[in-house]
């Protein structure tokens, strides 16, 4: 072999003593063969130095063995979460995960799906709430039986179905219960002008899941909700601050503060304290997420709890072993309310 040149799979097979067919067997683990000559094979790829072409293993009908992961961004603590769920599960059945940004993009998101579909993952997990528009899911539902066909998976962990003739595994936690319950928390406590800040984008299956809770939970105990109170913004610090101080600069008048997330949990808080506001004794916050940092804010933030990582470990373990767990592909977790010291009862004038 001249130097510089790459070895290649006939290499492996004249240093082995093997035809190239047994090189091939030897490393798809795909056929039986003897101890000895796997043995042989797999010394010459060590003497070789040589490198698996994974796209050509997949492309014989084997696997790339690897995972890929689809996120709104990495600096979005929740998203890190569960994506190391996803990467800790994918480890351990010995999978590589590829890591890709769509930073909101509902197109991109699409392109990524497809792209990936192209590289043979094994599995493609859509970390996160997305779009719910009709053509959004349409394509997205096309793009699921296409993954199936090439013998992979489109996982959504933290969304809900797309359809009940869709090939797709879903790990989902109860979104619009523990919005719910949060809520109801605020009201037991005398709350009535309550803000929902973060509702910007309605047509996301979070913002939707949590804004539908909080006020579900107002129509149960028979009270109407103040539409101004309901106020735009994403998912970011910035967000909760400049939405809080609009808030406070219309004088809305609200005693609680539902916040989408607990990122802009964090914002509504920093609002709050410019304007010498007091948590709680004046406005009482909540967020959503129970990211670990919630923990150690000032004053500590009542929160609803996700079972992250275990939201990304189950997406991996049911898509990988579909066959052996064929009915149970759509999984419901959980949410409950963690009480910290951001709440209090309404102080009455």
């Amino acid at each position: 072999m001249s130097s510089g040149r790459q070895p290649t799979v006939k290499d492996v097979a004249a240093s082995a003593g093997v035809s190239a067919t047994t090189v091939s067997r030897v490393l798809g683990g795909t056929y039986p063969v003897s101890a000895s000559v796997r043995s042989r094979v797999l010394r010459a790829v060590r003497d070789l130095d040589y490198v698996i072409n994974a796209q050509a293993r997949a492309l014989v009908g084997g696997s790339t063995r690897t995972v890929a992961f689809i996120v709104r961004d990495l600096v979005g603590p929740l998203f890190a979460y569960i994506g190391q769920g996803v990467e800790l599960q994918a480890t351990a059945e010995g999978r590589v995960c590829l890591v890709c940004t769509h930073h909101g993009d509902p197109e991109r998101e699409l392109e990524l799906i497809e792209l990936m579909r192209q590289q043979q993952a094994e599995a493609v997990v859509l970390v996160g709430g997305g779009l719910r528009t009709e053509e959004h899911v349409r394509r997205m539902a096309e793009i699921a039986h296409s993954l199936d066909r090439a013998g992979s998976r489109l996982v959504l962990c933290g969304r809900p179905p797309i359809g009940a003739d869709v090939p797709a595994t879903v790990v989902e936690y109860d979104n619009e219960g523990g919005a719910f319950a949060v809520t109801d928390y605020l009201l037991s406590l005398g709350h009535e002008r309550i803000a929902f800040v973060g509702a910007g984008e309605p047509e996301h299956t979070t913002t939707g899941a949590r804004l539908n809770g909080f006020l579900n939970a107002h129509a149960t105990r028979g009270l109407d909700v103040d539409q101004e109170l309901i106020v735009d913004g994403n998912y970011d610090r910035e967000s909760g601050y400049r939405q809080t101080r609009l808030l406070l600069e219309r004088k809305a008048g609200m005693t609680a503060v539902v916040a989408v997330t607990d990122v802009v949990a964090i914002g509504v808080l920093a609002a709050l304290r410019d304007a010498g506001v007091r948590v709680p004794e004046d406005v009482s916050v909540v967020g959503y997420d129970d990211i670990p940092l919630s923990a150690d804010l000032n004053p500590p933030l009542t929160t609803v709890h996700l079972p992250y990582e275990e939201l990304g470990r189950s997406a991996v373990r049911l898509a990988l072993h579909r066959d052996e767990y064929a009915l149970d592909q759509h999984l419901l977790l959980g949410t409950h309310v963690v009480i910290r010291s951001s709440t209090a009862k309404r102080k009455h004038d």
